[in-house]
């Protein structure tokens, strides 16, 4: 929309009314700071609940796979086999075997639950997951027959454990007596202490060497399952489909979508909600853009009628309305998208002064899966906000526009 001169003026000159015209200029100031809120609003949510979403994907998928091929009875004899044909299914990347078992553990007369994990040595120094999460101790000192585990940090907080601590593991599956099982009873060596930032993951796993999670658990050569990385997580399905019969009756394929089902599906619809309800400060601010410009109309009527006298025309008078009304929603916008970054990137410090300030836990680990609040802004989420900001802020400005066009010089002026 391209102004004249005397267009820009008129709008630069109503866009900082003179004197008695202080309430105006407030209900103008106010639709401004709503803007800038719902804007900020929006992009500080969608950008935590994408961070939420990505974060806890990053980790489920780094710890466990796109998919999983588990044998029936936690156990996989032939997994060699199945391993190789994994491999040279196409769209796959990357397939290896694993043992996942839950058992106690107990320390100092502490038992917690936790769940065993075996993982080959190559494994569990390159998972990405692990690889710079480790808060103690180191992980190259698990090697088969070594003895020594790596345990999680919440885990470790509520044994009392630490790097050199002895734990023991209590299998059920021990030795058949005339009395009954004895359960087996294992010590380890803590040598690292881990925090992936997934609070399930850090109060319950207790990773070792693949070959001495078999021992524990007496599976002989077998293992528990094998994990599948594949190039697009969305078409894991449609990519393991040829692997399925393969399997045969060995195991079942599981992909990440069946295993965390109702988590994602949840964060889906709460995505989707946030986005709704938050869109709604927007319209509230921009319904705040329509009373002050039918405030400013209604304030200057006599200099419309006069400048209508003076030749300027109805299109003139619209484009002049609407400018002043867009430009209001884009300092909004533009402010609202500033007080989003600069709260995104102080997120955590925001918390934790909350936090302290009101005595309250914001983030418990325990129910919010994730250690510390995580962010991930999508460009495209932003700019749908943008265009939906001005969007509305446009279609603020068409009445009072065309009411100011309409105005009438003779009734306005005809007793001046």
């Amino acid at each position: 929309m391209i102004l004249s001169r005397y267009e820009r003026m008129i709008a630069r000159r109503y866009l900082l009314p003179g004197k008695g015209e202080a309430f105006i200029a407030l209900v103008a100031s106010i639709s401004l700071v709503a803007v800038m809120l719902g804007v900020a609003a929006l992009v500080i949510v969608m950008s935590v609940m994408n961070g939420f979403r990505a974060e806890l994907f990053d980790k489920v998928v780094g710890l466990n796979g796109h998919a999983v091929i588990q044998g029936y009875g936690g156990r996989l004899p032939g997994w060699r086999e199945i391993l190789e044909e994994a491999r040279k299914t196409p769209g796959v990347t990357e397939a290896t075997p694993l043992i996942e078992q839950p058992l106690m553990a107990t320390f100092e007369g502490r038992v917690e639950g936790v769940l065993a994990r075996g993982m080959r040595v190559e494994d569990i120094r390159d998972n990405p997951v692990l690889k710079g999460k480790v808060v103690d101790g180191d992980l190259k000192a698990l090697t088969p027959g070594s003895g020594n585990v790596a345990i999680g940090a919440r885990l470790a907080d509520m044994l009392g454990a630490r790097v050199g601590s002895s734990i023991s593991l209590i299998s059920p599956d021990g030795q058949t007596t005339p009395f009954g099982t004895v359960p087996r009873i294992v010590s380890y060596r803590v040598a690292a202490i881990f925090e992936v930032g997934v609070y399930d993951y850090d109060k319950a796993f207790v990773i070792m060497p693949i070959q001495d999670a078999q021992t524990l658990l007496m599976l002989g050569d077998a293992v528990g399952m094998v994990t599948v990385q594949t190039v697009d997580p969305d078409r894991v399905a449609e990519i393991l489909h040829p692997l399925i019969s393969k399997v045969g009756a060995q195991g079942v394929v599981t992909d990440w979508r069946q295993m965390n089902a109702s988590l994602f599906e949840a964060l889906q619809v709460e995505r989707v909600a946030m986005f709704v309800v938050l869109s709604i400060i927007v319209l509230v601010a921009v319904f705040n853009i329509l009373s002050s410009l039918i405030m400013l109309v209604r304030a200057k009527t006599r200099d419309i009628a006069i400048l209508r006298t003076m030749g300027a025309t109805r299109a003139g008078l619209i484009k002049v309305f609407v400018t002043i009304g867009v430009t209001i929603g884009a300092l909004g916008i533009v402010a609202g998208l500033i007080l989003g970054a600069v709260f995104l990137f102080y997120r955590q410090a925001v918390v934790n002064f909350v936090q302290l300030v009101t005595g309250q836990n914001l983030w418990d680990p325990s129910i919010r899966f994730l250690t510390e609040l995580p962010a991930k802004t999508d460009p495209f989420e932003v700019t749908a906000i943008v265009v939906m900001a001005l969007g509305l802020s446009f279609l603020a400005t068409l009445y009072p526009a065309f009411k100011a066009a309409s105005t009438d010089p003779v009734q306005v002026l005809r007793y001046e």
